[in-house]
């Protein structure tokens, strides 16, 4: 399964790629039926001290495309809620899988 990075007015890290390749690759080993992995790494200058650090994931898997954004902190943080959020999709995904 390929993980493809981006980054958007943020200096490229290995360990934030690192970090988000471990949780999605956690996720490959549950849901086996996905393909790829698009990771966007930006900042965004906002009023609020506790967000501005977002992370988008898209996972292509059979069906329609499932995405996930987080904004917080620390990209730590936005990572972790972003798969949180794409492993409630995974598993609604893969119960209509089943019942067909």
């Amino acid at each position: 399964m390929n993980i493809h990075f981006e980054y958007h007015d943020v200096q490229a890290s290995g360990r934030l790629e690192e970090l988000a390749s471990k949780k999605i690759n956690k996720l490959v080993d549950k849901y086996d039926f996905i393909v790829r992995a698009d990771v966007f790494f930006k900042t965004e200058n906002t009023s609020e001290p506790d967000t501005g650090k977002i992370c988008n994931i898209r996972l292509s898997a059979p069906g329609p495309r499932l995405f996930a954004e987080a904004s917080h902190a620390s990209f730590e943080a936005s990572i972790s809620e972003s798969v949180d959020d794409l492993r409630r999709q995974l598993r609604k995904r893969k119960e209509k899988m089943k019942s067909r």
